[in-house]
């Protein structure tokens, strides 16, 4: 991809700020468009996202604003990075403003509130086959990206030669960027990995020890796995940067909001209480309730997920969600 391209990254939060900077420190022009019209005039101003990441500087080449429209004029890719519970709305309010087919692609983790739909459907659903579907996803977090340090990530899309292109915009010494087809196995595991870093946060706040939280993230693969494979997914899908990789990052680091989100339920914090803690949109709580929707409509087994659900939503014990865990009727592993 040239450093003609135009980018249009919707979302100003943390991960939508982290790949603006990377893109534009990469060369490309760069607009990072913001809903809140006071936010963009301030981070325009002083030049940086001071509440997500205030320590990073933008390049020259990134500009932020809040008309959409600006936004989206002249762009030759949109990178959608809003949560998930706005990518539809996001997605309608891009429809009618596209003139052209621009290559289109998204960080956004999660399934669709409501309807359990991979983001893949969901852009089918409102812009058909205008643009291919194509995912950014894998081990990241936002300070880390920004800070320029070593980052690798799995970009995956129904048309190949999407894949090669977004890599190599992304592509840089210290940011290595992937190809991949399985659209279906990227989301599932950028999806359910919340789910499981709010159980590992819970064991942790419980005190329950490293060889739980490495139990934990052991089964809950399998149980991504099984839930991506019943969606079409790729077994070799969940043992990369987008499965594995990024349920172990989630898992062990407090960077996590859904692993302190975790934590702080586990010490006894009511969920309110534990979301006001974190200040920003705590993905795995509601995909906790797709997921397991998404489970019992398929008729796969998800126990550590189906604990995550009674904690959140039934009020659940903690401890007791443990104990119901480690008392299952024995079984073997594989």
């Amino acid at each position: 991809m040239s450093k003609g391209e135009k980018f249009a990254v919707l979302g100003a939060g943390s991960w939508g700020t982290a790949l603006a900077i990377l893109l534009a420190r990469n060369g490309h022009a760069t607009v990072l468009w913001s809903r809140d019209p006071q936010a963009a005039r301030a981070m325009e101003a002083e030049r940086c996202n001071t509440r997500y990441l205030p320590d990073h500087i933008f390049p020259a080449g990134l500009r932020v604003v809040a008309d959409l429209p600006a936004a989206l004029s002249g762009a030759t890719t949109l990178l959608i990075a809003v949560p998930s519970g706005g990518f539809r709305q996001t997605l309608r309010a891009v429809a009618p403003l596209l003139s052209t087919a621009p290559r289109l692609c998204w960080a956004t983790k999660g399934l669709e509130h409501g309807s359990q739909k991979l983001l893949h459907q969901v852009l089918a659903e409102e812009l058909g086959e205008r643009c291919p579907a194509t995912v950014i996803s894998g081990p990241t977090f936002a300070r880390e990206v920004a800070s320029g340090l070593p980052t690798a990530v799995t970009i995956a899309s129904t048309v190949e030669t999407e894949a090669y292109a977004l890599a190599a915009a992304f592509h840089n010494e210290s940011f290595r960027a992937y190809t991949a087809q399985d659209v279906i196995g990227v989301q599932v595991g950028g999806a359910v990995k919340n789910v499981l870093a709010i159980a590992a946060g819970v064991a942790d706040g419980l005190g329950f020890g490293a060889n739980a939280r490495a139990a934990l993230i052991t089964r809950g693969l399998m149980e991504i796995s099984r839930l991506g494979m019943a969606l079409g997914g790729k077994m070799e899908t969940f043992m990369g940067l987008t499965g594995l990789g990024d349920l172990v990052l989630t898992c062990t680091d407090d960077q996590s909001r859904n692993r302190r989100f975790g934590l702080a339920i586990g010490r006894g914090a009511d969920m309110a209480s534990a979301q006001a803690r974190i200040g920003q949109v705590v993905e795995g709580v509601q995909t906790a309730r797709e997921v397991l929707l998404l489970a019992r409509r398929l008729a796969v087994d998800m126990p550590i997920c189906q604990q995550v659900h009674t904690v959140l939503f039934d009020g659940k014990p903690p401890q007791q969600a443990v104990r119901d865990l480690l008392l299952r009727e024995i079984k073997a592993e594989i």
